[in-house]
């Protein structure tokens, strides 16, 4: 009886171990975009790729930035173990000034929230 006992705690362990195995991971290209020095209403869009180096799908829930000048847009479906996906990013660049803004992604990876930076400096058409 304690055999069964002892292999039963053995194959449930080892059935969990393999089960905490099973998560998604994001592996950023950069977590830093530099947009350096722009001009005044210029193009304030930038991408963020990210691979899943998970085994199963990529969901991610919310991406949400640190001011109303910054717009990020989340992918909409699961990325696949594999794939590769894209967070858009776009800043008002009728801001003059500089740029230091934080997007906070949310997901069901290992690590469920991520930390992205842009930076930069927007500065008049002309000015020197």
């Amino acid at each position: 009886m304690m055999k069964k006992t002892v292999l039963m705690l053995f194959v449930g362990l080892l059935s969990l171990g393999i089960y905490a195995q099973e998560t998604a991971k994001i592996e950023f290209k950069s977590e830093t975009i530099d947009y350096g020095e722009i001009e005044r209403g210029s193009d304030g869009v930038r991408v963020f790729e990210f691979t899943n180096t998970g085994n199963v799908p990529l969901v991610i829930s919310n991406v949400r930035s640190s001011c109303g000048c910054t717009i990020p847009k989340k992918p909409e479906e699961p990325i696949m173990p594999g794939k590769v996906g894209k967070i858009e990013v776009k800043y008002d660049t009728n801001r003059v000034g500089p740029i230091r803004k934080a997007i906070t992604v949310t997901s069901n990876a290992d690590t469920p929230t991520k930390v992205l930076k842009i930076k930069g400096t927007v500065k008049n058409p002309g000015a020197k």
